[in-house]
C-alpha cells in the first residue's frame, strides 16, 4: 500500500479538480476544446518521460526547453525547404539525440555534474538561436499543419503519438534489461557496476534518449501552428521537472514509474484552465502548483524518515 500512496494521492488530487470543473464549469469538458487543451500539452508529455528517466538514473538536465526550441526551429528550415515529413521526423529526432549525446559526453565521460552541463548548455542552444534568428518566426508550408490532415484528425494523431510513447517507455521501464539498469545506476552507481552495468555507458544513452525525445516532441509541436517561435520551449524544463517530482520520482535518484509520471502531469496540466474556467484570478497559477511541488516534496521526506524509523541500523560488534 505504502508503493502507492503517492500515486492515490495525485490521483485524489486530479480527480477533485476534475470534479470541480464539472460542477462549476462544465464548459471544460466541450470535446474541441479540450481535444484542444490536450493536444497542445502532448509534446511537454513526451518531454516529461524523458526527464523522469533522467531524474531516474540521478541525473538532471535543464537545457530541454531550448532543445525544443532548437530542434523547433531546425525542424521548421527543413520543412520549409520542401523537405518529406518522413526525413524531417528523422532529423528532429536525429538532431534532437546529437544535443542529448553532447550533454550526455560532459555527464558521463568527463564526469562532470549535470546541473552545470545542462545549465551550461540551456544557455549556448539559447543564446545561438537567438543570434542566428533575431526573433524571426519560421514560416512553414500549407500542407505540414496537422500533418495534412484535418484538424481533429491531426490532433488525434499528437494525441495519440504522445501516449504510444508513454505506454512503450513505461513498459520498457518494468520489463526490459536497459529500464532496470536505469533504476540500478541510479539506486547505487557502484552495485550496478559491480553487478556488471556500466553506468557511464547507461548515464550517455538516457541523454542520448532526452534529446531524440525532445526532437520528437519538437516535431509533434510544430505542426500545430503555421510558423515556429525561436523562443518556444521557454520554461519547458521547470515543467517537464515539477511534473516528475509530483509523479513520484526521486531526485536522489532510483525511484519512480511513468504511470505515476502521468498523473502528476495530468495534475499539473490541469491547474491552468482549470483557473480559467473557474473564473480564478491567473496568478494564482504559480502559487497552487508550487503548493503541489512542495507537497510532493514533503512526502518524499516523510517517507523517507519512516523507512528509516521502521528499519534502523543494526548496530556493529565493534561499536558495542
Amino acid at each position: 500500500m505504502n508503493a502507492h500512496v503517492r500515486e492515490i494521492s495525485v490521483a485524489l488530487a486530479l480527480g477533485l479538480i476534475l470534479l470541480a470543473l464539472a460542477i462549476f464549469a462544465d464548459s471544460f469538458y466541450q470535446p474541441q476544446p479540450l481535444l484542444s487543451l490536450v493536444t497542445g500539452q502532448a509534446p511537454a508529455l513526451i518531454v516529461t518521460c524523458g526527464v523522469a528517466l533522467v531524474m531516474i538514473a540521478r541525473q538532471i538536465d535543464i537545457s530541454i526547453g531550448s532543445q525544443m526550441a532548437v530542434c523547433s526551429v531546425c525542424t521548421g528550415l527543413l520543412a520549409a525547404a520542401n523537405w518529406p515529413l518522413g526525413l524531417v521526423l528523422i532529423a528532429a529526432i536525429g538532431l534532437g539525440a546529437l544535443l542529448g549525446a553532447i550533454n550526455g559526453l560532459f555527464v558521463a565521460v568527463l564526469r562532470l555534474p549535470s546541473i552545470v552541463v545542462t545549465l551550461a548548455t540551456m544557455v549556448t542552444w539559447r543564446e545561438a538561436l537567438r543570434w542566428q534568428r533575431q526573433g524571426a518566426f519560421v514560416n512553414l508550408p500549407d500542407g505540414l499543419q496537422w500533418f495534412g490532415m484535418s484538424q481533429t484528425h491531426g490532433q488525434l494523431t499528437i494525441v495519440i503519438s504522445a501516449l504510444v510513447v508513454l505506454f512503450l517507455l513505461g513498459l520498457s521501464t518494468r520489463h526490459l534489461a536497459a529500464g532496470r539498469f536505469i533504476y540500478a545506476v541510479g539506486s547505487d552507481v557502484e552495485a550496478a557496476r559491480l553487478a556488471g552495468i556500466r553506468p557511464q555507458l547507461v548515464t550517455f544513452l538516457v541523454f542520448v534518449g532526452m534529446g531524440a525525445l525532445t526532437g520528437l516532441a519538437a516535431t509533434l509541436h510544430i505542426v500545430q501552428s503555421p510558423q515556429v517561435d525561436p523562443n518556444s520551449g521557454t520554461g519547458l524544463e521547470l515543467k517537464a521537472i515539477a511534473a516528475a517530482v509530483v509523479g513520484g520520482v526521486a531526485i536522489s535518484g532510483g525511484r519512480g514509474n511513468l504511470w505515476a509520471v502521468f498523473l502528476g502531469f495530468l495534475l499539473l496540466a490541469c491547474v491552468s484552465p482549470a483557473l480559467i474556467h473557474l473564473h480564478i484570478e491567473a496568478y494564482w497559477e504559480r502559487a497552487i502548483a508550487g503548493a503541489i511541488i512542495l507537497a510532493a516534496i514533503l512526502a518524499d521526506g516523510l517517507e523517507k524518515q519512516t523507512a528509516r524509523f521502521s528499519h534502523p541500523r543494526t548496530p556493529s560488534v565493534a561499536n558495542g
